[in-house]
């Protein structure tokens, strides 16, 4: 630990005086170590006392950068031994990575605006959590650092900051995050910053009264402060990390001017449509997606999936889309199979998200205000003046799967659709209902 801290007190002072930095070139030339000595210009002083102050530091190579280390401990972590910056992964294999299992369904806790379907962690033990994990991987002998992007456009991505304990941890996270232009391997402005401890105990949440966790570790995010820790092997639960970084992620996008979506992208020969859909109906028809993953940035250089597709063909920023799709569950008939909407009413149905008796709105996942989301979403479709449709999956006692579904947002290009009518019925009370309930004001445009 001393020597970790001396190392970062030397880093400043050595790129702080010509004089050292000279001595940096010459011991580099030499290839013999760099020394470090403050002289003590008393009069009395005796070269025992010069002696005693005399540093020997070794030259930056592999694994040794001052600067690295000095962002790292700006996170709260000490490096013991080495730390690694952006290895690729044949020399993360080399290192020790290997491939786990996928996991699914770890428990998320999430401290910050609330994101659906998560478990609440407060400050002091997110806090302490934290301490937890960044002590932990200062104990570690090498560090694995690895800097990446929910997003592809740099322009609106949101930057991310990996430190971990395991290669293993770094490589499958370099999968699901997009590259990023190198930079100076000091600079630390990321908004995100995720921190990795396999290997810490696996009492680690109990101790901060989380309770016990499961066997393969536990994911905690504070939205607040931009931090994701995964503990245990919780980075094999792709799904879990994923909706977590989205949700960190989203207010970052947001304040940058664009719109970070819960939707789909699908390609329909030079068309891209933007489709909102529930899970269920998608699962089987994933393949025909640009990603199976819900989260595209909508901008006004055109849409991006929040994470890699794997298809290392596929572009990483696409076209601006040609129609917005919305697809909706009402086995009553009330919604007809496909109909258009107006931008207000696409806006209206966002923040609904009807399926059958249950309301499970767009934003569900999302940690920003979502009326404001639905009003900057209403205002980039009457800006891009684009159509919008709403389909419903649920006919009767049959249900559309998703290859139907697909087509019939293809089809939605091509045909003269006729505008929204619903049938009589209650349906309209109900949304009414359950918006007003949320949303005490709405704009005049949001409308059923």
């Amino acid at each position: 630990m001393r020597n970790a801290l001396l190392k970062c007190f030397v880093q400043g002072a050595f790129h702080s005086s010509s004089r050292l930095r000279s001595r940096s070139a010459i011991a580099a030339a030499t290839n013999s170590p760099i020394v470090f000595s403050s002289r003590n210009y008393a009069a009395s002083a005796s070269l025992a006392e010069e002696e005693a102050q005399t540093v020997v530091f070794p030259r930056e190579g592999a694994g040794v950068s001052y600067g690295l280390n000095w962002a790292l401990a700006g996170r709260g972590v000490i490096v013991k031994d080495k730390a690694f910056h952006n290895l690729k992964s044949s020399e993360l294999l080399q290192k020790g990575s290997t491939t786990a299992e996928t996991l699914s369904g770890l428990p998320v806790h999430v401290r910050g605006n609330a994101v659906g379907g998560a478990l609440e962690i407060s400050k002091a033990q997110f806090s302490k959590l934290l301490k937890q994990v960044t002590s932990h991987i200062s104990s570690i002998s090498n560090v694995f650092v690895q800097d990446g992007a929910v997003g592809s456009s740099s322009k609106c991505d949101a930057t991310v900051r990996v430190i971990s304990d395991s290669p293993s941890a770094v490589l499958s996270l370099s999968n699901v995050l997009f590259r990023t232009p190198t930079r100076a391997i000091s600079h630390d402005s990321c908004p995100l910053t995720v921190y990795v401890a396999t290997s810490i105990s696996p009492n680690a949440g109990d101790i901060i009264g989380l309770g016990s966790q499961t066997n393969g570790g536990f994911i905690a995010a504070d939205i607040d402060r931009s931090l994701l820790i995964l503990c245990g092997k919780a980075f094999s639960d792709i799904k879990g990390t994923k909706d977590a970084l989205a949700a960190l992620a989203g207010p970052v996008i947001s304040a940058r001017g664009c719109l970070p979506l819960a939707a789909r992208l699908l390609v329909s020969g030079e068309s891209v449509i933007l489709l909102f859909a529930p899970e269920d109906t998608l699962q089987s028809c994933s393949d025909l997606l640009v990603s199976a993953d819900a989260g595209v940035i909508l901008s006004s250089q055109g849409v991006a999936p929040f994470f890699q597709t794997g298809d290392s063909g596929a572009p990483s920023l696409f076209k601006s889309p040609a129609a917005v799709i919305l697809a909706s569950a009402d086995s009553s008939g009330t919604i007809p199979s496909l109909s258009k909407l107006s931008s207000g009413q696409a806006a209206y149905h966002f923040l609904a998200g009807y399926q059958n008796g249950n309301f499970v709105p767009a934003y569900s996942k999302s940690a920003i205000d979502p009326l404001e989301l639905a009003k900057a979403f209403l205002s980039k479709m009457n800006e891009n003046q684009l159509p919008s449709f709403l389909i419903n999956v649920s006919q009767g006692e049959k249900n559309v799967t998703g290859t139907e579904l697909i087509e019939l947002a293809k089809s939605a290009l091509s045909k003269n659709i006729s505008p929204f009518d619903p049938k009589a019925g209650d349906l309209q009370s109900r949304y009414k209902s359950f918006i007003t309930g949320k949303f005490q004001e709405l704009p005049e445009e949001f409308s059923f």
